[in-house]
């Protein structure tokens, strides 16, 4: 007899024994954008395949055939039964996770066309995913965190919209950093606006609380400040993390964003 889940016929049952193992793609667009690229996705549901199929033929067709292939229809309350909280879009999806060594790899190889943004222990997911989507957008290298985030956190997913497997994201101890020179930012640095960022640049920004740890600063080969009025106090990392790369994609050797 044929088993129903190997042939995909019992979708929950095909969540499940993915889940253990996979991570969760949060929405239409997470689903989207992993796919987009290269994410092996074993599971796939929606509320309203068709309405998903409708939203891929409007917003991303290159990838509508691929989900037309993956998504399979469930009932809303089995869908709500796999994630944390039901998204407007009504679907969800589970991705393959790319290894560590594969991460660290593509990390460590040189020469490097873009920049990797150092997160010095985050605290806030969602300010994680949005760096991690900033990141993509810009074509960095990677992300790396240090401290006890898990940037590959469902919520961190959520606020990257899934771009993560457009970029290199991987947890690592400061001593485990990527090699290449490491400009980290904080308020007594040089001006961002005199300095030109290499291409092989480690990008390091503190965490929101605290700033940057003892650890990172010892390692850190140059200081940077960002432009800001007298009397205010910070800005949003995200923001942070947006200034620079965009001051290194304008000024520095990065390739035009097609």
């Amino acid at each position: 007899m044929t088993d129903p889940v190997a042939a995909g016929l019992d979708p929950l049952g095909r969540w499940r024994r993915f889940a253990g193992d996979a991570v969760l793609l949060d929405g239409f667009h997470a689903l989207k954008h992993a796919v987009r690229f290269g994410a092996r996705v074993p599971a796939a549901v929606a509320v309203d395949r068709r309405a998903a199929l409708a939203l891929a033929e409007e917003l991303a067709p290159d990838v509508r055939d691929t989900l037309d292939g993956l998504l399979t229809e469930v009932p809303e309350a089995t869908y709500a039964s796999l994630v944390p909280r039901p998204h407007p879009t009504a679907v969800a999806a589970l991705a393959v996770r790319p290894t560590r060594a594969a991460n660290l790899e593509r990390l460590g190889r040189v020469p490097r066309a873009a920049p990797v943004v150092v997160l010095d222990h985050p605290r806030n997911l969602g300010n994680a995913g949005a760096v991690i989507r900033l990141a993509a957008g810009f074509g960095a290298t990677g992300v790396v965190t240090t401290g006890t985030l898990d940037p590959w956190h469902p919520t961190v997913l959520r606020g990257g919209a899934g771009l993560h497997f457009a970029t290199a994201v991987e947890r690592v101890a400061v001593d485990e950093l990527p090699a290449g020179p490491v400009f980290a930012l904080d308020p007594e640095g040089d001006d961002l606006r005199c300095v030109k960022l290499p291409d092989d640049a480690l990008l390091a920004f503190g965490s929101e609380r605290s700033g940057l740890s003892v650890e990172l600063r010892a390692r850190a080969d140059h200081l940077l400040a960002l432009p800001m009025r007298p009397q205010v106090s910070s800005y949003n990392l995200a923001t942070s993390v947006a200034m620079t790369l965009y001051h290194w994609s304008a000024y520095g050797s990065a390739p035009p964003v097609p």
